[in-house]
């Protein structure tokens, strides 16, 4: 089967990008259950590798943000697609709603105290991102809650461009000093997650994910699309891309994450450190003196 260039789901802000023209399915990437474990397994060994790689060189860092609607699959996809790499390489934070320390700070604060080391992953399940989504979708979040001066808000419109212009200031600054940032949206239907949510509740398992604002926030299902489409607008960067990945298959879903994943990994200029004669001269000699010690005991 042809597989599809991850290019074709990425946006860099050239270009005209319609959320609204997006698949939400496309064909299936695997014959079947057997054939998906086994490309998924080939992705992880890649991207561990390629992290491991990343760790050593000490230069890079990446972060890895994941935003989408309710029940898209943001957990599974996180742990499907990292489970095996190293873990002290690699950093996941989830990101509920603000706590009243976090409020007392500005709105990218919280985001930026789960940076990744030089050498690390941070994964982050929602982000900075959703003070143009969640926020501007329900504003009153922003006027009676977030305490900002008033001569601040009185213009809505001003908030969210400069928000957006923070946004694309702080990625170009993390780009600049080494740290990728990677944004995945996973775009899932309005059928699917409807069947996802009922499965929720039908589940005994699955009731603990379950929240009853998830279905209130379905009535806004439009006003959140146009929020994704404009942060798309405004933040897709040729160094940040935006990955609007198909949502409706996960097992596609998370093929196509680690595949650019590994993608993002591989153009990084990358290298073990190198070591000197002298130095390799000296761990050759500690050999004798390993077996001397085992011979001893």
């Amino acid at each position: 089967m042809a597989k599809p260039e991850m290019k074709d789901f990425s946006f860099d802000g050239n270009g005209n990008f319609s959320i609204k023209k997006l698949p939400t399915k496309i064909e299936d990437l695997y014959v079947d259950e057997a054939d998906y474990l086994a490309q998924l397994s080939e992705l992880h060994k890649k991207i561990d590798k390629l992290q491991s790689r990343m760790y050593a060189h000490g230069r890079y860092g990446m972060v890895i943000i994941f935003q989408a609607l309710d029940a898209a699959g943001k957990d599974g996809t996180i742990k499907a697609v990292f489970s095996g790499i190293n873990p002290a390489g690699i950093v996941v934070h989830s990101f509920k709603r603000p706590s009243a320390e976090e409020l007392d700070h500005d709105f990218m604060w919280r985001s930026m105290l789960k940076m990744p080391q030089r050498g690390q992953l941070a994964i982050h399940n929602r982000s900075y991102y959703e003070e143009v989504l969640v926020v501007k979708v329900h504003p009153s979040i922003l006027l009676e809650g977030q305490r900002l001066p008033e001569e601040q808000t009185k213009n809505l419109e001003k908030v969210w461009e400069e928000r957006y212009d923070s946004i694309k200031h702080y990625e170009k600054h993390l780009h600049q000093n080494g740290f990728e940032v990677v944004k995945f949206f996973l775009n899932v239907s309005k059928r699917e997650q409807s069947k996802r949510l009922i499965e929720r509740i039908e589940d005994p398992d699955k009731n603990w994910k379950f929240e009853e604002q998830d279905v209130k926030e379905r009535e806004f299902w439009k006003e959140y699309h146009e929020a994704y489409q404009e942060l798309v607008d405004h933040t897709a960067t040729e160094q940040s891309p935006w990955y609007v990945i198909p949502a409706d298959d996960k097992k596609n879903m998370r093929l196509m994450v680690a595949q650019v994943i590994h993608e993002r990994l591989s153009k990084l200029k990358m290298e073990y450190p190198a070591s000197s004669p002298e130095r390799h001269e000296f761990l050759q000699s500690l050999i004798a003196t390993i077996k001397k010690q085992e011979a001893e005991d």
